[in-house]
């Protein structure tokens, strides 16, 4: 199998991401636990914005980061799928079934785990916390691993999280909207299908749907379902052509690859793992929202995403690519336990007590790092392809 070349700038731009994602978690943890932890801390809720009018748009820097850079992250992960469905790895029914199963399977199975640890309790809302997968951190440490592991195994993760991330949007749609709007989510609405006017007039000038965009967004936010969703929309509203390089879709793809892997998400980094580690923070670890994550990244999703593989296999609903073994399937599963970034964007819509956020984070870290070490090792275990096989995927 032939990988596109804008699926190797992706996965380039990811697998180096992720290097750049431990750096700035690393150091936010660092800095939030010296002399300068209350003001680095503290920086983040300093508010800016501006009042014109009757548009009022003030918020803290740690709200400009998750609920604006991180619109353009959803945004690039909109393009990202769209180019999935339709020139990649869920083009093809048979092809796509597998990494479908296997999000669903990594979705479903952890949450049910949470649940089972969770219900009746106030942190029942954390349910969707193990749901997610950070495709950087799983793609990077799949790139330490050379040619261990196969081209198609690299396409299987990434499909796999792609369609992942798709059902976090749908989740943070349906259940982490607050104080909602009828009257700026209708607003947002006929912001949507004028794009979608503009898309079937075949309008290829990308200014025509970047600040109509801008404006959805900004519905959006005053809505209550939560702005990032205004990025996705956005994406699914842009052309996509033939998927050439002329492309409207293939041409802000490209330009937003490295700003997001490089400066969006090492910010996000930045803002939201400045955890401060007091005597207690084992403590968090053995909560039941805590467990609830660690049972779901570390057992839920590599279970699941096993599990369900091997259902679709079973029932000749998908096809193992040659390439790629049971044991690949399994080491890529514990690379889906590794939540982090979208698992704190979750937990941040979750829980509003800042001592059950901290202890979630916490728990992320825990457990996103021995998922990702486990996966690793197992993947490391397998037998190097011959170079025959390697040039013919």
């Amino acid at each position: 199998m032939k990988l596109t070349n804008l699926f190797k700038e992706f996965f380039e731009s990811e697998q180096a991401s992720g290097v750049v994602l431990i750096l700035c978690a690393v150091t936010a943890i660092a800095v939030a636990n010296s002399s300068l932890g209350e003001a680095f801390l503290g920086f983040w809720h300093t508010y800016a914005g501006f009042e014109a009018g009757g548009l009022h748009l003030k918020l803290s820097l740690e709200h400009w980061v998750n609920d604006g850079l991180m619109a353009i992250f959803f945004l690039l992960i909109g393009l990202e799928i769209e180019r999935e469905i339709y020139a990649g790895e869920l083009s093809n029914k048979r092809s796509a079934a597998l990494p479908i199963f296997a999000a669903l399977g990594g979705m479903i199975v952890p949450a049910f785990i949470y649940f089972l640890f969770n219900r009746g309790t106030d942190t029942i809302s954390g349910v969707g916390i193990p749901m997610a997968t950070d495709i950087a951190f799983a793609l990077g440490i799949l790139s330490l691993l050379g040619n261990k592991v196969p081209p198609s195994l690299k396409v299987f993760l990434a499909a796999l999280a792609i369609v992942d991330d798709l059902g976090a949007i749908i989740i943070i749609a349906l259940f982490y909207t607050k104080d909602f709007s009828m009257l700026y989510f209708a607003l947002a609405g006929a912001m949507f299908a004028l794009l979608l006017l503009f898309n079937r007039l075949k309008v290829s000038n990308l200014a025509f749907y970047l600040i109509p965009g801008a404006v959805m967004w900004y519905f959006m936010l005053e809505s209550g379902v939560h702005a990032t969703v205004a990025g996705v929309l956005l994406a699914f509203a842009i052309p996509f052509g033939d998927g050439s390089s002329t492309s409207p879709s293939y041409k802000l793809q490209h330009l937003l690859h490295k700003p997001v892997a490089f400066l969006i998400m090492p910010i996000f980094a930045l803002v939201n793992t400045g955890i401060i580690l007091s005597g207690t923070w084992v403590d968090g670890l053995l909560t039941v929202s805590g467990l609830g994550i660690i049972a779901g990244l570390l057992v839920g999703k590599p279970l699941g995403i096993f599990l369900f593989s091997l259902l679709s296999l079973k029932l000749g609903i998908s096809q193992l690519p040659a390439t790629i073994t049971q044991k690949h399937i399994v080491g890529a599963g514990f690379l889906g336990g590794i939540g982090f970034t979208m698992s704190i964007f979750i937990t941040l819509l979750a829980f509003s007590d800042p001592a059950l956020v901290q202890a979630a984070k916490i728990a992320i870290f825990f457990s996103s790092f021995f998922a990702g070490v486990i996966g690793f090792m197992i993947l490391r275990s397998t037998e190097p392809l011959p170079t025959s096989t390697l040039q013919s995927t």
